[in-house]
């Protein structure tokens, strides 16, 4: 069986958890978008392993991880990342295979990336500063990209740095009147790249193909948050790729009709990191009690997240446009201790209710929640395997999200640990 795993909110749901479990059955796990802005938690035991650019199935030593072509790689953060596994005895030789059409992210992106949201002042995006969106605007460029399959011909490559450096310096210049940069340091920070990562690229989607038609079951790893889909999201306050489901064929090669399961992931309530509109926001005592209680703190930079009530409006339109099929409900355990709950059921825009998400700013700015309230629970559920066994209160608050968002809910988090799940 093949399954890919999304995010339903604004990223950080937990996918990697999810992830992580279901890659135990999965010969191979496929991450197909995003970059080294995206943070999946995978906790073994004691270990935490913050993974960035490696699929989260990659601590599972029997599978075989992709990163695919629509991926961005920062070559730094990949090796660091391969490094930090090979410290906990988890080897990536000849189970690690890299696209060679990913496109590379370089120091000249970081730069820009910076700049650019310097210069935006209060109206900056919340970028990472990781240099993804001038990465992606390059490969759409197409005039000043480099992919992962450039590393193999070096001298091509300083001749092709050269003059991307000369554009890019003339940019930095004119624009934010910086510092130049320097041709030469990048490339023989590149020589390095090629010497560690050269050996893992190849044609990932030849692989695919040829492991599918085998028989093969693939996992594919969705980053970010469908509502940070740079096509369908909340634009300008998006990522810079396709982080829905739609974005898994172009991402990987591989035709959604090619999966039998989509699983949407999403958390119990809901949280944004940078700008835009939220509308069940809760800056106040009931919103720092879930960032405190869920940790919502960014595993990529540290940011405190923007913390609120459950949205079904956003959640359903995520399931809607990805054909979900069924939910991982996670970080249940993070509202132990409210005594009334609250979700999102409708948006009231213009004096009449909508239950449709309007992905346009402007209207979401406008958007006022419908909310029902409905009881908590004082119990702590984080030892909690069966479902019946879940106080009665957390039974129907995850029965009405169900209703709400019309999917079932198969599994759901009350904790970090691949332990704390409670499968349906």
């Amino acid at each position: 069986m093949n399954t890919c795993v999304i995010g339903l909110q604004w990223g950080d749901e937990g996918k990697g958890k999810i992830v992580d479990i279901l890659a135990e059955n999965s010969d191979i796990v496929v991450r197909y978008s995003g970059g080294a802005n995206a943070g999946h938690t995978v906790i073994v035991g004691e270990v935490r392993f913050a993974l960035h650019l490696l699929p989260s199935g990659s601590i599972r030593p029997q599978t075989t991880c992709v990163i695919a072509n629509a991926v961005v790689i920062d070559p730094e953060v990949l090796i660091k990342g391969i490094e930090t596994l090979a410290q906990n005895d988890i080897s990536l030789n000849g189970r690690l295979l890299i696209s060679e059409n990913a496109h590379v992210v370089l120091d000249y992106h970081k730069k820009e990336d910076r700049l650019r949201e310097e210069s935006l002042g209060k109206n900056k995006i919340g970028t990472t500063i990781r240099g993804i969106g001038p990465c992606y605007a390059d490969k759409v460029g197409r005039s000043y990209a480099v992919r992962m399959g450039d590393l193999r011909d070096l001298e091509s490559l300083k001749t092709k740095l050269q003059s991307i450096v000369e554009y890019k310096n003339k940019v930095f210049s004119a624009l934010y009147d910086a510092e130049p940069i320097i041709a030469d340091d990048i490339f023989e920070k590149c020589k390095t790249y090629a010497e560690k990562l050269v050996p893992f690229v190849t044609d990932t989607t030849e692989f695919l193909h040829k492991s599918i038609s085998g028989g093969k079951s693939v996992l594919f790893e969705g980053a970010q948050g469908s509502l940070l889909d740079l096509d369908h999201g909340t634009f300008p306050y998006v990522t810079s790729s396709n982080s829905s489901s739609l974005g898994m064929s172009a991402g990987s090669g591989v035709p959604a009709k090619m999966v039998d399961k989509f699983i949407g992931a999403a958390k119990a309530y809901t949280t944004r990191v940078g700008g835009g509109p939220f509308p069940t926001e809760q800056d106040n005592e009931i919103g720092q009690y879930i960032r405190d209680k869920g940790n919502e703190y960014g595993t990529t930079t540290g940011r405190p997240r923007r913390c609120g009530w459950f949205d079904a409006v956003a959640v359903s339109y995520a399931v809607t446009i990805g054909a979900i099929d069924s939910l991982a409900l996670l970080h249940l355990d993070t509202l132990s201790g409210l005594k009334e709950l609250k979700i999102c059921r409708a948006y009231e825009i213009n004096g009449e209710e909508k239950t449709f998400f309007p992905a346009n700013i402007a209207k979401l700015a406008q958007a006022r929640a419908v909310y029902e309230t409905v009881p908590g629970w004082e119990e702590e559920i984080t030892d909690v395997r069966d479902f019946n066994d879940l106080p009665l209160n957390a039974q129907d608050y995850v029965c009405r999200i169900e209703e709400l968002t019309k999917r079932p809910i198969t599994i759901i988090g009350v904790g970090p640990k691949r332990t704390q799940t409670i499968f349906r």
